[in-house]
């Protein structure tokens, strides 16, 4: 067997030190293959830790060549510490002088971070020795600021179209009695509407005239009237249809979905009486609910969402998620973080045809007892860690969804009751995707339209 001599040859060499650790250990002849096992899962572990901290060293240090090539200095990364390390990379058997290296012989975190930093491709043909030097670069993404610009520009106006469009396939549910409701497809826009503009409702009014006078909704409700059907249980589901719907303009952009899951504080607290006469440091603690979504990478749409109380579980969501975004999207990816690691989970998202990213935790094994997909991603986790990792760092895009919403929306809720809170979360949510849209129209040249029939 050859294995590569240059940098990434280093770190193949590495990995396949480790496999074959791991290998040794489960085997029969091993009088010790548990413990040896364990031992070398836990080294695999730490050497994964030090390329990471290696990752962060060659972004944010000055590592210095000296003038014969074959040594760096990589200064200390402890702190108040002025050392400086002297790293040979030599391929077959590099060398630091840090206390990490010599007290274990692996390579150290400034090792990595000096491949990183220069990856060499190594050649001997017998007569001459090649080095091909690469130096990392860091890859920069271009903004579309004339798009961007007319998207900010004219987003207030083109949110309201496309929310009177949305708004206008609900459809007015049948009343037999009582006093006359108001049009359904109106309260929904003017809730909308009024958490996208960020202020209270009293205030909201004006903008709410405005829309009336363009058309947008035929009867003005009263603020009150607003308040009054965000604690409607039966605006959920209309609201989280109207969410699906919003997405689907973007069927063919996106492929590569991310899942989790964040808070939204409240204006409760939680156990007030206790708090207010035993307990006053629980006055700080304010109830939160969580809000569980699925979205695409690229636009950062949200394609499926479920709201819970703040201690429910992210994995039990999964599930949901993935089988709403599959009837509206060929998925080719799915990744999401420890929390969503299971079995079941891994084979939904097989079963949609696409492949699920999740990373296993330091004490995953794999047995005859686990299914099929765990066992094949468990495998391609374990000697595949670098593309693995590459697919799964499209999770962060989650991150930046949320972020998107809390930063333009807020991160609290103004509503009181459990239902206006679900209701207020949703309606944000609403309001992303509707922003996304906009922000695609200006960069992707896409016509929105919503309620087609197939």
């Amino acid at each position: 067997m050859s294995i590569d001599k240059g940098s990434d040859g280093a770190n193949q060499r590495s990995l396949f030190e480790n496999s074959i650790a791991i290998a040794h250990a489960e085997s029969p002849q091993s009088h010790c293959g548990s413990i040896a096992k364990r031992k070398a899962r836990r080294i695999m572990e730490e050497q994964r830790e030090r390329e990471q901290r290696g990752l962060v060293i060659a972004a944010t240090s000055k590592l210095q060549r000296s003038d014969d090539g074959n040594r760096w200095f990589v200064p200390s990364q402890t702190e108040g510490c002025q050392n400086t390390y002297t790293v040979k990379p030599d391929p077959a058997k590099p060398h630091c002088t840090c206390p990490d290296f010599t007290a274990r012989g692996l390579r150290c975190k400034h090792i990595f971070a000096v491949e990183i930093v220069t990856k060499r491709d190594y050649t001997d043909d017998g007569e001459t020795q090649t080095y091909t030097e690469t130096v990392t670069v860091k890859q920069t993404y271009r903004q579309e600021w004339s798009a961007y610009n007319a998207a900010q520009v004219n987003e207030k106006d083109e949110f309201q179209k496309l929310l009177h469009e949305l708004c206008k396939g609900i459809g007015e549910p049948s009343q037999k009695m009582g006093r006359p409701r108001l049009p359904l497809e109106d309260m929904i826009f003017a809730a909308a509407f009024k958490v996208y503009s960020t202020v209270s409702g009293r205030r909201f009014m004006s903008d709410l005239r405005d829309a009336h006078a363009k058309g947008f909704i035929s009867k003005l409700p009263c603020y009150n009237s607003i308040f009054n059907y965000f604690e409607d249980e039966t605006l959920t589901p209309y609201l989280k249809m109207l969410i699906e719907e919003s997405s689907l303009p973007l069927q063919t952009v996106e492929s590569d979905f991310a899942v989790d899951s964040s808070g939204f504080s409240t204006c409760r607290f939680v156990q007030w009486v206790q708090a207010k006469h035993h307990d006053p440091k629980l006055l700080e603690a304010r109830e939160w609910i969580k809000v569980h979504l699925m979205c695409g990478v690229k636009t950062n749409v949200v394609t499926a969402v479920e709201i819970t109380d703040r201690y429910a579980g992210d994995s039990p969501q999964f599930a949901g998620l993935v089988k709403t975004t599959g009837r509206n999207f060929t998925m080719n990816q799915v990744s999401a973080d420890k929390a969503y690691l299971s079995s079941d989970n891994l084979q939904v998202v097989a079963d949609h045809n696409a492949q699920p990213f999740i990373p296993f935790k330091a004490n995953s094994t794999t047995s005859k007892s686990h299914s099929a997909i765990w066992k094949r991603m468990f495998h391609f986790y374990s000697y595949n860690q670098s593309r693995f990792m590459q697919c799964y760092h499209k999770r962060s895009n989650v991150e930046t969804t949320f972020h998107m919403i809390k930063s333009k929306f807020g991160d609290s809720l103004r509503s009181k009751t459990k239902t206006a809170q679900i209701n207020e979360a949703l309606c944000k949510i609403l309001a992303h995707n509707l922003c996304c849209l906009i922000q695609s129209m200006f960069e992707l040249e896409i016509k929105p339209e919503f309620w087609e029939v197939n």
